[in-house]
């Protein structure tokens, strides 16, 4: 299982050039609206797009819950990436949603 990352401090490690977010969810939970700046890559898709991320970034993944983005963390932590999943997922989310 992946480390968490509680939404205050995903909200402040987002903000450095060296961490990414990355949004699990599908098409269409997406256009509900999405963290500003987050790469979206459904869950089923991100083990054959692994290869569009950067290992020297950290990667804090994101979907509704918390479920399908530990799965995506520990997808790419066993690949060599450094992934954290946020915390409750986007029903934690207080910080800004972009559509």
């Amino acid at each position: 299982m992946a480390a968490k990352v509680q939404p205050t401090e995903a909200e402040e490690k987002r903000q450095q050039d060296d961490v990414e977010v990355l949004d699990v969810r599908t098409e269409e939970e997406v256009e509900a609206g999405m963290i500003p700046g987050a790469i979206h890559i459904p869950l089923d898709e991100v083990e054959n797009k692994m290869d569009e991320l950067n290992q020297k970034k950290e990667y804090i993944t994101v979907c509704a819950s918390g479920k399908r983005s530990d799965q995506a963390a520990d997808l790419l932590n066993e690949q060599g990436y450094q992934a954290k999943t946020l915390d409750g997922g986007m029903q934690e989310w207080n910080g800004e949603v972009t559509q």
